[in-house]
């Protein structure tokens, strides 16, 4: 029998039900760990068993993050992060998901260890597909992470990373850097 093929990190993929969402509950109190990966056939297994981003319900958010990294501003790792977004029609992220996860798992990034994580956010009009780190100030290491995500979703258009700390403070924060 094949020995299974270990992954350099455990991941955890997350999801925030939208019918679970009330308007008085506390942000991501709905949110549940689904399940812990640690090698290839585990994720994909999962993989091909999940609903893909086009057809996740309006409201949804489904998060795949370093094992033991909440995704959240809260998160001690993530506290002083930020994220690259790109955006999508409703409809039409679901390859640029699966090559995000894949550059994720398969440690693709020469600044692996600056990644949290990643979430796909299902809204009416629109999907976003957001790439969370640990340190944003860390230009060198963010530009790097943009430009080769950028480039591995063969994405045309800016790119842009926000600031959690900005984020924060004002809706629609402004990009601190992009590519």
């Amino acid at each position: 029998m094949e020995q299974p093929h270990q992954l350099e990190h455990l991941w955890t993929f997350w999801f925030d039900n939208p019918s679970a969402k009330s308007k008085h509950a506390t942000w991501g109190s709905s949110m549940r760990a689904i399940y812990t990966f640690s090698t290839v056939e585990q994720f994909w297994s999962l993989y091909n068993n999940v609903h893909h981003p086009s057809k996740l319900a309006v409201g949804a958010d489904f998060h795949c993050f370093k094992y033991k990294i909440e995704p959240k501003w809260e998160d001690p790792v993530c506290a002083n992060g930020g994220k690259w977004s790109v955006t999508f029609h409703r409809g039409k992220s679901d390859r640029c998901w699966l090559y995000t996860l894949l550059a994720l798992i398969g440690e693709q990034f020469q600044y692996g260890d600056e990644i949290c994580g990643a979430v796909v956010n299902v809204r009416g009009r629109q999907e976003k597909i957001a790439l969370w780190t640990k340190n944003a100030t860390n230009e060198t290491a963010q530009i790097s992470i943009g430009k080769h995500w950028k480039e591995l979703l063969g994405h045309k258009e800016t790119i842009g990373f926000i600031f959690h700390e900005d984020a924060k403070r004002e809706r629609g924060a402004k990009n601190r850097y992009t590519v």
